[in-house]
């Protein structure tokens, strides 16, 4: 018989036995090829000084501008932080408040968290709290967007390029290590040799331990254990109880998101709806000497296409025009399979759902130009851009598709495909 322990595939259900991995192996679901778990070598001290680095140079890139314009002698700066002011001071405090929740408070509560929680087990103690920290960090890992800041300010300096001459300040080089060590920190960061070093610590304290149910059913649900999705503990539920809470991370706990596709396609109803007025209307505003000139959307992929940076013009169209498109076109067309319980080809739907959540936040990238824009061109007489009432339609349809894709449970793809659907707990 078979003792290892068991572990559910987040995104299919389906119940399997753990198995030692090699360094740097990863650990698949044998049914839906979701990734479960990988081994990442001494993954405590790789994402601890990753961490502090990290926190080094997010205090540079926000103490310094990031780029500045000059004309005629004078210099317009800014920092991220003096851009986002400047949209609040504007009026636009919806737009504001996206921004810097995005790249200055997540990456900010991700670093923090990471090492409040890794600093006392690296000096032999436990942190306090560590469950509440961790699902923070774990929130905060979805909303930080540092890496679309960095291709937005791309994009921004081309554009600026044809007005004066650009600057780039210190925090732009800052921004760009920046994203690269908060990408080495997702990727070192293991969850489960966390747990295992507060379970250790704690040995004797009523810290859950490994679940041994036996497997006698295909998935979590029917054999009536919840799988949680904040740090992986399967925990045998209540008798007729349907959510519960994780006796390791307290995260709260189901055998299915509740309401899920009734929330998924009130989310979409809504993005929909705001998709309209965030294509036609002008994303921004620009006063010059020579006259008021709006730009949508579409005008500012022409202008980055006839000025002759045609790679940035197809990047700007495949995130801000294609993938919100796309995203709720697949996001309906999951949601509407599920709801119909179809039993067309679950894995290639699965596949879908991995591409809408992976590709969602770079719809981002033109609020970032934006803001850059807003923020550098303000020469009064000569030329001032205000941000227009699309870029706030268009943030409410990024942020919407988001909830949408979180609200989706992937579990119900393959709950029609089970024999015994109905009897599903």
């Amino acid at each position: 018989m078979n003792d290892a322990p068991l572990i559910a595939c987040h995104e299919c259900d389906l119940l399997q036995r753990e198995t030692v991995l090699p360094g740097g192996g990863t650990a698949r679901c044998t049914r839906c090829g979701a990734e479960l778990y990988r081994n990442r070598p001494d993954s405590l001290n790789r994402s601890l000084a990753l961490t502090l680095a990290a926190i080094v140079l997010f205090g540079i890139a926000n103490a310094f501008p990031i780029v500045g314009l000059k004309v005629s002698g004078d210099v317009v700066q800014t920092t991220l932080f003096g851009a986002a002011r400047i949209l609040y001071r504007d009026g636009m405090w919806p737009l504001a408040g996206l921004v810097f929740f995005t790249t200055l408070l997540m990456p900010m509560l991700q670093m923090a968290g990471i090492a409040y929680l890794l600093l006392p087990l690296r000096l032999g103690r436990e942190p306090h709290r560590p469950a509440l920290v961790f699902r923070l960090v774990h929130w905060a890992m979805s909303w930080g967007m540092t890496e679309v800041l960095i291709l937005g300010v791309l994009v921004a300096l081309v554009k600026l390029a044809h007005i004066a001459s650009v600057v780039p300040g210190i925090a732009l080089w800052a921004f760009g290590a920046l994203m690269l060590l908060l990408a080495a920190i997702s990727a070192a960061f293991d969850p489960r040799e966390f747990w295992e070093r507060v379970s250790t610590s704690r040995r004797g304290g009523g810290m859950p331990g490994e679940t041994h149910t036996s497997a006698s059913a295909p998935t979590a649900a029917r054999a009536g254990l919840f799988v949680c999705h904040e740090c992986g503990l399967l925990s045998k539920a209540r008798a007729h109880a349907h959510d519960g809470e994780c006796p390791r991370c307290a995260a709260h706990l189901h055998f299915r998101k509740p309401e899920s596709l009734a929330r998924t396609w009130a989310f979409l109803i809504a993005a929909m709806v705001l998709y309209i007025p965030a294509n036609m209307l002008p994303m921004m505003d620009t006063s010059s000497l020579f006259g008021t000139q709006k730009d949508t959307i579409m005008s500012g992929v022409v202008y980055l296409w006839t000025s002759g940076s045609w790679p940035l013009a197809v990047v700007v169209f495949i995130a801000s025009v294609a993938v919100p498109m796309l995203k709720i076109i697949a996001l309906i067309f999951l949601a509407s399979t599920a709801q119909r319980h179809s039993r067309w080809l679950p894995d290639h739907r699965t596949r879908i759902y991995r591409i809408v959540e992976l590709v969602g936040r770079w719809s981002m990238l033109d609020i970032y130009v934006v803001t850059l824009l807003v923020a550098l061109v303000q020469f009064n007489a000569l030329a001032t851009i205000h941000a227009g009432p699309a870029a706030i339609a268009f943030g409410a349809v990024v942020v919407l598709t988001m909830f949408a894709a979180m609200s989706f449970d992937p579990r119900l793809i393959w709950d029609t495909n089970e024999a015994d659907y109905g009897n599903a707990p």
